[in-house]
């Protein structure tokens, strides 16, 4: 029987080339040896979000991007977080067993916090627990994270450690997957590529839109002059070439080596890169996005899978917490 995953992400509306390579590629690879669930986790978008204008577009045009990419609702349970309500029952139990200093220490909640002073909430200092029922609902024994995140991993191990210990054997203690999530940086070579720094292309950007912001990109910064040699290695856009031009990047590095190529040159080619790299996958979308319903109907049909599995193990977590009375 194959091993079961879980991952959600928050909605963010049209992903970018940042989120396909560190995180939706794996998603779909995992297809092919695992049992996968992935959830659009709404929910814990509420404790940074305070205008929900646009969030469900946001969750319409993240769920195309994930279907244009190759997630299977036939491989996969793909579903929105707050369409399986039993999370939140969850959520609240496991609060129960939960000691507060064990959130306190978090370092997301007080970079979070450091944030967002005006906003400071409930749900925030709770971010975890709720992580932990998302896994744990779905016994899921498989958690795909970078290094980054193993500490935000092993607190949902502690407790469902500290469940089993308190009422039984109940979750199994989700083991981490590690991938290579490598850090994508933006455009202007500073940041984390991502909408909040405005740095980004977008998956379903046209090929114009992305030749335009790909010619803006920050390059090696030491090359002052057409005619200076290049330094590949520190350079932020010859670090996408690896991605969108593997069999061309040794010949791109020699000849930005020798300034064989300038820096502009250097960014056509991987404008043109990742517009064939990406061409089936915006054809795909172009078409699921011709058919709104079939987005809704995918997701339908993903909370109804995910519900059977949730009631099933919530059942039982009552049960062994005295909330419902034991079978015999």
């Amino acid at each position: 029987m194959k091993k079961r995953v879980f991952s959600g992400a928050r909605p963010t509306g049209r992903q970018h080339i940042g989120n396909y390579i560190g995180a939706i590629q794996n998603y779909v690879a995992l297809q092919k040896e695992y049992e996968c669930i992935y959830c659009i986790v709404d929910i814990h978008a509420l404790t940074t979000l305070e205008n929900t204008d646009r969030l469900q577009q946001d969750i319409h045009e993240m769920m195309l991007d994930w279907l244009a990419a190759g997630l299977d609702p036939q491989k996969s349970i793909l579903f929105v977080q707050s369409h399986v309500p039993e999370v939140m029952e969850l959520y609240t139990l496991l609060g129960m067993v939960t000691p507060l200093g064990w959130l306190m220490r978090v370092p997301t909640f007080k970079e979070k916090a450091r944030m967002q002073p005006h906003n400071v909430n409930y749900g925030l200092v709770g971010y975890p627990v709720l992580m932990t029922a998302d896994i744990v609902l779905y016994k899921a024994e498989v958690v795909p994270v970078g290094e980054d995140q193993l500490p935000h991993l092993e607190l949902a191990r502690e407790i469902a450690r500290r469940f089993n210990s308190l009422f039984g054997p109940t979750f199994p203690e989700p083991q981490a997957k590690l991938t290579s999530f490598p850090m994508v940086l933006g455009l202007n070579g500073a940041q984390k590529m991502g909408k909040s720094y405005d740095n980004y292309v977008e998956l379903a950007a046209t090929p114009e839109e992305t030749y335009k912001l790909v010619m803006t990109a920050v390059t090696d910064p030491a090359r002052k002059y057409r005619s200076d040699p290049g330094h590949p290695e520190v350079c932020n856009v010859f670090s996408l070439h690896g991605f969108f031009n593997p069999d061309s990047t040794d010949e791109i590095a020699v000849e930005c080596h020798s300034a064989k190529i300038g820096c502009v040159d250097c960014k056509k080619l991987l404008a043109e890169g990742i517009n064939s790299k990406l061409a089936a996958f915006r054809e795909k979308r172009a078409s699921f996005a011709a058919e709104p319903q079939y987005v809704a109907e995918v997701l339908a049909d993903g909370a109804e899978r995910a519900k059977v599995i949730a009631e099933r193990t919530l059942a039982e977590v009552k049960e062994k917490m005295g909330l419902l009375p034991r079978d015999v």
